[in-house]
């Protein structure tokens, strides 16, 4: 074998061996499947804000990108965990998640975070040691950020539910006493599942959480972070993630 030959061989063994991705790779992608108008389920598909961010900004990248519709979020994101998802297309970042996610610096939406209550049922709520005791209602996988996760786990009865529905209806039956949601999602959800009249969203706002978009901590993706931070910053900038909010949102309300 020549040189020619033994070098040309060489860096086929290398690509061989190379844990990564290639340009022009099909991508799966998943995302929350009840949190409107940033990602949810509809009739098998995934939609909204940021799956369609997703899809530009790979697209630019020259992969292909598959976005997968599973109806439980903590599944997606244990299949990025373990590399049988390559994007989460929006998450909040914390610190359980650090470990396996690699996240964008540029957000994708800011989400102030509420408490929707039942109208009948109101409490004063001015500090977190006056939800002591009570019971919350979550979806599996949810988190709102570390200090609010740790003081419900600390002080709360905690109910997990698998779809943001059912949080809705035991909420709307008082059997849960709150449940922490992002203000946009949690308004057009309550609309769209004809829940107004019994539900609203307390005054006060928890926190502000942002969603990212994020990759697997291990997968060649991760090298894209910079082109992605900065097309993030000019979509920002030129009006493109208010427009998308907007057109999602409509999208949510008016689709059967």
């Amino acid at each position: 074998m020549n040189a020619s030959s033994r070098t040309v061989a060489l860096i086929l063994w290398l690509l061989a061996c190379y844990a990564g991705v290639s340009r022009g790779q099909t991508l799966s992608a998943c995302g929350h499947p009840f949190y409107p108008p940033v990602s949810w389920i509809k009739e098998g598909k995934l939609l909204g804000l940021a799956p369609a961010v997703s899809r530009i900004l790979f697209t630019e990248l020259g992969y292909q990108i598959k976005l997968e519709a599973d109806s439980n979020w903590k599944r997606c994101l244990r299949q990025v965990e373990q590399g049988n998802a390559d994007i989460v297309v929006a998450a909040f970042r914390i610190s359980s998640r650090e470990r396996y996610l690699r996240y964008s610096s540029e957000p994708v939406i800011a989400d102030p975070i509420s408490l929707f209550i039942n109208r009948d049922k109101p409490f004063s709520f001015t500090r977190l040691d006056d939800l002591q005791g009570k019971t919350v209602g979550l979806l599996l996988g949810d988190s709102f950020g570390d200090e609010f996760d740790n003081y419900l786990l600390q002080n709360n009865t905690i109910e997990y539910v698998s779809s943001g529905e059912q949080n809705f209806g035991k909420l709307a039956l008082g059997r849960i006493d709150f449940m922490p949601l992002g203000r946009l999602s949690g308004e057009l959800q309550s609309i769209k599942l004809g829940f107004s009249p019994q539900i609203k969203p307390h005054d006060r706002v928890i926190t502000t959480e942002y969603y990212y978009l994020a990759v697997g901590r291990n997968n060649d993706l991760v090298k894209h972070l910079p082109y992605i931070n900065r097309r993030l910053q000019e979509m920002r900038e030129d009006g493109t993630l208010t427009r998308l909010t907007e057109q999602y949102s409509q999208l949510y309300l008016n689709t059967p």
